[in-house]
C-alpha cells in the first residue's frame, strides 16, 4: 500500500519509535533506525490495520443504511383494496 505522510507526520511516528524503544525497552534507538521501522511498518503491516478499518466502516454504513431504510420504509402509505 502506497500512501505519503508529511514531513511533520513522519517526524513525530519516528520521535514516537523512539520513545516507544526507549520506555519499553530501554534502548536507544537511532532516527535512521527508527525510521527503517517505521518503513518496516508501513510496507508490511500497516494494510492489515487499513483493511480492518475499511471492514469497520462497511459495517458502520451498513448499520446506517439499515437505520435509514427502516426510516424510509415508515413513509409508505397502505394500499387499500
Amino acid at each position: 500500500m502506497k500512501f505519503n505522510l508529511s514531513k511533520e507526520q513522519r517526524q513525530l511516528m519516528v520521535e514516537d519509535i523512539q520513545h516507544f524503544f526507549l520506555n519499553e525497552r530501554d534502548e536507544e534507538i537511532s532516527e535512521f533506525a527508527a525510521e527503517n521501522f517505521l518503513e518496516f511498518f508501513k510496507n508490511t503491516l500497516a494494510s492489515h490495520f487499513y483493511n480492518h478499518a475499511v471492514n469497520d466502516a462497511i459495517t458502520v454504513l451498513q448499520t446506517q443504511y439499515s437505520s435509514i431504510e427502516e426510516e424510509v420504509r415508515t413513509l409508505e402509505h397502505p394500499i387499500r383494496r
